[in-house]
């Protein structure tokens, strides 16, 4: 018995000739899932029940009814792609149109043969856009950009009806609609041939929104490499995240003379909206997917936008999903910033964010079995949990008090001269001893730095700190949920080996208990407050990470000992935001050429291969996460109770503005090798204070100085050593200082304005690296930083060498550029307090280097 296809309207029949002129047949797949989705894509109703049809054992649908990109060629023969959903139904040879079960009949049924008034002929699509917009379910800014648009559309419905294949225009038109909003667009659906946007991984809005080269757009060429990556089997490649974050630029209306078209409008990768009523783009939407079983990294492209919505990024986030998919890439996490827009994104996907239920997970496609888990980027949440802290000043839980000011004091102490009363084996009675603390500003605010500092200044004696029992607790509490989900600390290392999964439980156990019971002064639970995003950032990260481990280390291809929990943060991604701006070459937001320019440079050079963050960046993962937490420091936060003032130098060391005067001669200097020796000291500690004002290492900061070894260690509290009022340097910065004065001594006069170039100043320090090579090992503490990178030459090591170098360099050959310091005036007051110490006052009278 020859079958027909089981599309309304088509004639088509499995037959030879049929098979003669390239039309094969298919049968509906076994799998329950697949299955309801042809269903609903042949879009059919029993005549006799009126409820949706039912596909018998014989039903097929022919090869017509799905897009090119739907099959794979084997030779001479083809065949349909696994998860392939048929999209094309021609609707001319429909002879009853038969509305799709779930809608209502009286607005989809098309009128029947001798019925089909004036009011149905003369329905079109703007007719239709103004009526959406008056049920207001599109706004009158979409309406008025859709009709300036695309008015070289067909207006009438049966012009539609009659065109077998889309067109440009309705590309654009209905990728336009469907991202900017979903109801609207399945309404429209109902009564156009347009396609279904999500049926299946292979639907063809993907395609529709990629570009090659460097265009808006999914990028082809990075999609390509992954897929050869998966057909060869490479098992780093089957399982991923996606991360999704946005980036300023500037509204610039451009001419391109290579395609001749004016740039500088929203591009969502179907073509530019480029009419005169259309929008300049004001920001871009980059993609990202990161290997979850092994750290490799590949932007997935970018789009022009001029305002986005969460709806807008859910539709988007759903579509890199179904092109991942495709090619054969599982998706299991989905990654975006703590903020308004990155909350708004997750409930359109279907994530709960409610401390009594929370769902971490959506489905895609929606109503299969496949899950995403959903995070957020920990960096932001801790943003957000830093500005709840700073509006409340003071939170409580089950008996413990938090206070806000305990950070402020410590940020503020920076630098204190701590006097005590001699020991009796000095022999000196009445004496007394004295020892300098040091704050390392570079200290990240929540860290196990802080909590020991802040235990420390309290076992010290120090008034400021004497109820901060409840603040260690908390700022111990985070510190250790950071570990957790930056990979690194106790926590981190092996996040998820199964002997250490029951500690790293446990402690998401304790901090749901700790922010669900968390109270303001008034006793109002934060965790309902309008401070409350960053606390249920982690609450949900921590569910998610639960379920991957529950259900995704049985996983072909993950390793079972642990997952990368580096791949659900917007670190990769935000390195590769910073490589842009510099590609750029702009300090401020980038225009719309400029980004295009340096995203086609960085897509070029773009390695994915596994265990590379990102080709383009040399900066290891320790220095991403640092570099994003910078307004996370110490450092920020006494920068915002206490703006810096200008550099200062000790008036207690004359001979180290000796040495800067361009009459000094180096000469006179070496008459008295001791005054030659301490000036050098002198600038090398100068040298290093200033470096201290920039430095985002806790690790690099500390190494600068010269430490008490006689006193107890602390993180982010430095015992260092002062002479006269000056910061005694390492033994490594003094040796890297000497040696660039001895090159200086060799290598000409320091004022001659011939040798005051670029050039020369390269030359120089040149000179001086072949003079350290060969040499001791420098800085003994910062042995870890040598094997941090790929490359030595850009670790924290020898960036800190070249820095030291260039830093001495310049105060030596550009003496004008450092004559006008400010010199601090007047003698420091000492505050007595309870015990035995001498400390100065709480604020502003700190000695500052």
């Amino acid at each position: 018995m020859t079958r027909s296809c089981s599309a309304l309207g088509c004639t088509a029949r499995d037959t030879g000739r049929s098979r003669e002129r390239g039309i094969s047949f298919h049968q509906f797949p076994v799998d329950a899932a697949q299955r309801r989705e042809w269903i609903r894509a042949v879009n059919r109703v029993d005549p006799r029940s009126r409820r949706a049809w039912r596909p018998g054992p014989g039903a097929i649908l022919c090869s017509r009814h799905f897009a090119e990109g739907d099959f794979e060629r084997y030779g001479l023969r083809r065949k349909l792609r696994r998860g392939a959903v048929p999209s094309r139904f021609p609707p001319s040879g429909q002879k009853a149109a038969e509305p799709p079960p779930d809608a209502p009949r009286h607005q989809q049924q098309p009128p029947a043969a001798g019925r089909c008034g004036p009011a149905h002929r003369r329905r079109t699509v703007p007719s239709i856009l103004r009526e959406l917009a008056e049920k207001r379910q599109l706004s009158e800014e979409i309406v008025s950009l859709l009709q300036a648009q695309f008015s070289d559309l067909p207006r009438e419905l049966h012009s539609w009806r009659q065109m077998a294949d889309y067109s440009p225009e309705m590309k654009q038109f209905a990728c336009l609609l469907h991202l900017y909003h979903i109801k609207a667009y399945d309404y429209l659906r109902k009564i156009l041939p347009l396609p279904h946007p999500i049926t299946s991984s292979l639907s063809c809005f993907p395609s529709w929104l990629s570009s090659n080269e460097a265009a808006a757009g999914f990028s082809n060429d990075i999609f390509l490499r992954l897929q050869e990556m998966v057909e060869r089997g490479d098992q780093a490649y089957r399982y991923c995240a996606v991360l999704v974050q946005d980036m300023s630029l500037q509204k610039q209306q451009e001419w391109d003379p290579q395609t001749k078209q004016l740039t500088g409008f929203v591009d969502l990768g179907a073509g530019i909206l480029d009419a005169d009523e259309a929008p300049l783009a004001s920001e871009a939407i980059i993609l990202m997917a990161i290997g979850i079983a092994s750290p490799w990294t590949a932007p997935l492209g970018y789009f022009f936008v001029n305002s986005t919505s969460g709806h807008f990024l859910a539709q988007l986030l759903r579509q890199a999903i179904n092109k991942l998919n495709n090619i054969g890439i599982v998706v299991l996490a989905v990654t975006s910033g703590a903020s308004a827009r990155g909350a708004e994104t997750a409930r359109a996907l279907g994530i709960r964010i409610d401390p009594k239920r929370i769902q971490c997970t959506f489905q895609h496609p929606p109503g299969s079995a496949h899950s995403i888990a959903y995070f957020f980027d920990v960096c932001h949440a801790l943003q957000l949990i830093r500005n709840a802290l700073q509006c409340f000043q003071k939170v409580e839980c089950l008996g413990d008090t938090m206070w806000w000011q305990h950070v402020v004091e410590l940020a503020a102490l920076r630098e204190r001269r701590v006097l005590e009363p001699c020991s009796p084996e000095s022999g000196r009675a009445g004496s007394k001893g004295s020892y300098h603390l040091k704050v390392n500003l570079a200290t990240l605010l929540f860290s196990e730095g802080v909590a020991e500092a802040l235990e420390h200044l309290q076992k010290l004696g120090l008034a400021s700190f004497q109820n901060c029992s409840g603040t260690v607790k908390f700022v111990r509490l985070m510190s250790s949920l950071c570990d957790v989900f930056c990979g690194s600390g106790p926590y981190g290392k092996e996040p998820l080996l199964a002997g250490n999964y029951t500690k790293i439980s446990n402690l998401f156990n304790e901090a749901k208990s700790f922010f669900v019971n968390l109270t303001d002064s008034m006793g109002r639970y934060i965790i309902k407050s309008k401070r409350k995003l960053g606390f249920l950032s982690f609450l949900l990260n921590a569910e998610s990470l639960k379920w991957l481990y529950s259900n995704c280390m049985c996983l072909e291809g993950i390793p079972s000992h642990h997952l990368h929990t580096q791949a659900f943060s917007l670190d990769p991604l935000e390195q590769f935001l910073r490589a842009l701006q510099q590609a750029c070459g702009s300090s401020g937001s980038p225009t719309y050429t400029g980004f295009q320019a340096a995203y086609h440079k960085l897509l070029a050079s773009c390695s994915l291969a596994p265990g590379s963050w990102h080709s383009s960046g040399n900066v290891s993962s320790r220095d991403r996460s640092r570099s994003q937490r910078r307004d996370l420091t110490l450092g920020s936060i006494r920068a915002q109770y206490h703006p810096a003032p200008g550099k200062t130098l000790a008036p207690e060391c004359p001979y180290s503005v000796g040495l800067l005067l361009p009459s000094f001669a180096l000469s006179n200097a070496l008459t008295d090798l001791s005054l030659y020796k301490w000036s050098v000291t002198c600038t090398a500690g100068w040298v290093a204070e200033q470096l201290a004002l920039e430095l985002q290492c806790e690790a690099c900061l500390a190494s600068l100085f010269e430490t008490d070894e006689s006193r107890q260690r602390c993180r982010a509290l430095l015992y260092i050593k002062k002479l006269h009022g000056m910061s005694l340097p390492s033994a490594s910065v003094h040796h890297i200082t000497s040696i660039s004065e001895q090159v200086l001594n060799c290598y000409g006069k320091v004022g001659q304005a011939n040798k005051n170039t670029k050039l020369w100043h390269l030359s120089l320090e040149q000179k001086v690296f072949q003079e350290l090579l060969g040499e001791s090992p420098l800085f003994p503490t910062l042995t870890n930083h040598l094997f941090e990178r790929e490359l030595s030459i850009n670790n924290h090591y020898t960036i800190l060498i070249k820095e030291l170098t260039r830093c001495y360099l310049n105060i030596r050959t550009n003496p004008a550029q450092h004559l006008n310091l400010k010199y601090p005036c007047g003698r420091h007051g000492l505050k007595r307090l309870k015990g035995k110490h001498l400390f100065p006052s709480a604020l502003g009278s700190c000695q500052s280097s």
